[in-house]
């Protein structure tokens, strides 16, 4: 009885498909069904052949150098096998949403409060200017806040839970206020039948047993800016009289979290070209007791001697592939952390709309200045050009608006045909807009980081979800 083959009729290899391997582990991702196949170095071969070649028709094992190796009976199972892959709807699919998506009206589900345009720190690498975006040191008036909170309530129409984060700046340095909209948000979203969630990004510098009660009481989500090793912290995290602030910053930190039992928070950290051996920043808060790790790019132009380039993108993949390993060690010897970026979901995450739009800058998400000028993000914020409306009158720039809302991966030449496109949502608005000046051309700095981010989290997905490692001869496998 003849084999069953598969189809390989219409497969956009580039768009549809990634394979490729890390610390030694061979992996497929069908990237529209969401599906990662672990494989053997027999499939890899094959796969590998089938896609330089870019085959139209269904493949025979006699047609394929990988015969001459493996012969033609493993060959065969292996066909046999991508078809049977295929078959279950988790190999060579298509992408079905590309020729009818329409993105979501405008509907707003969160607000990035500006409470404080002045900072108690001078960060070497801050994009804010030192906490002011380039403007006048200024805090929010509550009376702003309180009509930044009405507007999300009404602009979200029927969503039931709606998102406000705490951002500057420094936000604690205008701690009244933000303790006065946590009650007035609440008592409004409950009177109209909502949930209003809270989230603080803090230097920590601030904090204090008043404050980090209060934070601990009302359920407040805190994002914590440690950048690792002191050396590194202190390199550009840096007091108002130029200090390094790890020593000041640490003790506050750990008391704080020690008295809200280490639970809803991130320590988020940054790298730059001055650590690209970050593992050992993450080694650093993971000895200190952090469980919940995220560590990001820096934001800056490539003139800066600190920014990313192109030419660092080799050494920033192996590093991740290094984190992913220490990763997946500190899990097997009972001293497990997350890490924000690699706790991927690649089949029940995000919605399409999501993964197409990724944060919502300028439709589901806007950023709130002091004054209350609306802007699609935090990274936006005092940029004229961006400038959306106020919370007092709404968006009223509606043709910049729809800017944003048509700035989806299907309408960005470069993504569109990018396997890592449902998985990075077209990459950063404002990264884009710096780099090449446009909402529909990303940063090829950004998405080279991503696509290495994203290759290592998938390994440590395919490590974590299976039991055993295909050993040479053994066929596919699919990670569950």
């Amino acid at each position: 009885m003849a084999r069953k083959l598969p189809d390989l009729k219409g497969i956009d290899w580039q768009a549809d498909l990634h394979l490729f391997t890390c610390n030694g582990l061979h992996l497929l991702l069908d990237v529209n069904s969401g599906a990662l196949h672990v494989l053997d170095d027999v499939a890899k071969e094959v796969l590998n052949e089938l896609m330089e070649g870019a085959r139209d028709l269904s493949p025979s094992a006699e047609a394929l150098k990988a015969t001459g190796r493996w012969g033609e009976e493993r060959v065969a199972e292996v066909l046999e096998e991508l078809a049977r892959c295929q078959e279950e709807g988790s190999l060579f699919t298509r992408d079905l949403a590309a020729g009818w998506y329409r993105p979501p009206e405008a509907l707003l589900q969160g607000l990035c409060l500006h409470v404080s345009h002045d900072c108690n720190m001078r960060c070497l690498y801050c994009f804010a200017g030192g906490g002011s975006f380039g403007g006048q040191k200024n805090l929010m008036p509550l009376s702003v806040g309180k009509a930044a909170i009405d507007f999300l309530l009404t602009a979200s129409g029927p969503r039931r839970r709606v998102e406000v984060d705490f951002f500057g700046g420094e936000p604690l340095l205008n701690f009244p206020v933000v303790r006065e909209l946590v009650f007035y948000g609440r008592s409004k979203a409950r009177d109209l039948g909502k949930e209003i969630r809270f989230t603080l990004t803090t230097n920590g510098l601030a904090l204090n047993k008043e404050i980090g009660d209060f934070l601990n009481s009302e359920g407040i989500s805190v994002i914590l800016s440690l950048d690792g090793r002191p050396e590194t912290n202190d390199r550009y995290r840096r007091t108002n009289r130029g200090q390094g602030s790890y020593h000041r910053v640490l003790p506050r930190i750990k008391y704080f979290l020690e008295r809200r039992g280490y639970q809803d928070y991130w320590v988020r950290g940054t790298y730059t070209r001055d650590n690209l051996d970050f593992t050992d920043d993450v080694r650093h808060l993971v000895e200190l007791g952090f469980r919940f790790i995220s560590l990001e790019p820096v934001v800056a132009p490539p003139v800066y001697p600190y920014a990313l380039r192109m030419e660092d993108i080799n050494t920033i993949r192996e590093e991740y592939r290094r984190l992913a390993s220490f990763y997946l060690e500190a899990r097997s010897k009972g001293r497990a952390f997350e890490f924000f970026h690699f706790n991927l979901e690649l089949n029940g995450g995000p919605c399409l709309a999501k993964r197409l739009h990724g944060c919502g800058a300028g439709v589901s998400y806007l950023a709130v200045s002091p004054e209350g000028e609306l802007y699609p993000c935090h990274q936006l914020v005092g940029q004229e050009d961006f400038r959306l409306g106020h919370v007092e009158t709404g968006v009223t720039r509606k043709e910049l608006q729809e800017e944003f809302r048509q700035a989806h991966v299907y309408n960005k030449p470069r993504c569109l045909r990018c396997w890592a496109r449902f998985y990075c949502s077209g990459g950063c608005h404002a990264a884009a807009l710096a780099s090449t000046g446009t909402l529909r051309e990303p940063d090829p700095v950004a998405c080279a980081v991503q696509k290495a981010r994203l290759e290592a989290a998938l390994y440590v997905l395919a490590r974590s979800r299976i039991n055993f490692l295909p050993e040479a001869g053994s066929k596919a496998c699919q990670v569950e």
